[in-house]
C-alpha cells in the first residue's frame, strides 16, 4: 500500500494542497518538495537519492507537479533524479521520460504525426534563416504561423505571424525555432479544449474561451463546462497512449471545416480551472489512480489515431 508520497513541486498552492487531503483521505502522507533540493550521493558503488524530509529512506510514490526551470545541467539532474527514482521501485507520476517527450513541443508533434494523430502541421530548425524560408513559404501560401517556445507553457512566448512585416521572437527560444501552422476557426479565433487524461482514460473536459487567439486560463481565457464528446475522447486518449503520460491535459482545437486536431500534450498540467466547472474530484481520481492503478510503468506502444 502506497502510504508515503512527495509532490514535487516549487510552492504550496491549490493543486498541492488538494493532492495533499485526496492522499490523506486514503489513508496516506504527502510532503511538498523542490526537486531542486533533492541530491544524490554515491558512495562505495552505491547510490543513494536523498529527499528533503524522508530520512535515508523511499517514497512509495512520486506526484510531479512542477520541474523547475535552470541551466539545461540543473534540468538534466532534476530529471536524472525522477529517473533514478523510477529504477528503484518508486511510483514516479509522470514519469521523467513521459516528461521529456511532452515538454518538449517538437517531440510531442512528432510522435502525434508518426501515429496518425491529427495536429496542425510544424517546422523546427536552429536558424533564423531556415524559420524564414518555412514563414515565407506559408505566408504566400496564405497561411498564418504561431512560434512558440520549444518549452514553454500557460501560453507564455506565443506570438503570431500573419504577414510580411514580422520579426521572429528570439528572447525564449534558445536557439530553437518551434513554428505551428495557425488553425482558423468558425466564428472566431479564441476557442478550443482541454481534455483531461487519467491512466489513458479522458475524464474530463472544458471549453476556454478567449477574445484574444491564446485560450490559456493564465492569459485571460474563461472555462466553460464541456461535454466530453467521443470526437474528443479519441483523440485526447490516443494522443495520451502515444506520449506516456500517466496523467496529462490534452489541448484540442477544431477548425472552420469542423475537423479536430491536438495542439499540446501537457503532462504537468494545472487543473483548477477544469475543477472550477467539473464536479468530479480530479485529485481524488488521480490519487485513487496512482494507489491502485499505477503498480508497473506505463509503456509507450504506437497507436494509430482512427477516426470512426
Amino acid at each position: 500500500m502506497v502510504k508515503n508520497i512527495v509532490i514535487f513541486s516549487e510552492n504550496h498552492g491549490w493543486h498541492e494542497r488538494q493532492l495533499a487531503n485526496a492522499f490523506n483521505r486514503w489513508g496516506g502522507k504527502a510532503r511538498v518538495v523542490s526537486l531542486r533540493d533533492c541530491h544524490i550521493g554515491f558512495e562505495r558503488g552505491l547510490t543513494g537519492i536523498h529527499i528533503p524530509g524522508f530520512d535515508n529512506t523511499l517514497p512509495d510514490a512520486a506526484f510531479v507537479r512542477a520541474v523547475a526551470a535552470g541551466s539545461f545541467e540543473q534540468v538534466t539532474f532534476r530529471l536524472d533524479v525522477l529517473h533514478a527514482l523510477k529504477d528503484s521501485g518508486v511510483i514516479v507520476y509522470n514519469d521523467a521520460a513521459s516528461i521529456e517527450r511532452t515538454v518538449d513541443k517538437g517531440m510531442t508533434s512528432f510522435l502525434l504525426i508518426k501515429n496518425r494523430i491529427p495536429t496542425p502541421p510544424v517546422w523546427v530548425c536552429e536558424t533564423a534563416e531556415a524559420a524564414a524560408d518555412v514563414i515565407e513559404t506559408l505566408l504566400k501560401d496564405g497561411r498564418r504561423i504561431v512560434q512558440k517556445p520549444l518549452f514553454g507553457n500557460c501560453g507564455r512566448g506565443l506570438k503570431l505571424i500573419d504577414s510580411g512585416h514580422y520579426e521572429l521572437d528570439t528572447d525564449l527560444i534558445n536557439g530553437v525555432y518551434y513554428l505551428q501552422q495557425f488553425i482558423d476557426q468558425e466564428g472566431h479565433n479564441g476557442r478550443d479544449w482541454r481534455v483531461f487524461v487519467i491512466n489513458h482514460q479522458a475524464i474530463a473536459a472544458m471549453e476556454r474561451i478567449s477574445g484574444h487567439w491564446v485560450t490559456n486560463r493564465a492569459r485571460g481565457g474563461e472555462c466553460l463546462p464541456a461535454v466530453l464528446t467521443p470526437e474528443l475522447r479519441r483523440l485526447a486518449e490516443a494522443a495520451a497512449k502515444v506520449t506516456g503520460i500517466s496523467y496529462g491535459g490534452v489541448d484540442i482545437i477544431r477548425d472552420k471545416q469542423g475537423a479536430y486536431s491536438v495542439l499540446e500534450v501537457n503532462s504537468v498540467p494545472a487543473w483548477r480551472g477544469l475543477q472550477s466547472v467539473c464536479s468530479t474530484n480530479i485529485a481524488d481520481l488521480l490519487v485513487e489512480d496512482i494507489l491502485h492503478e499505477r503498480s508497473s510503468p506505463t509503456s509507450v506502444a504506437s497507436h494509430s489515431y482512427k477516426k470512426s
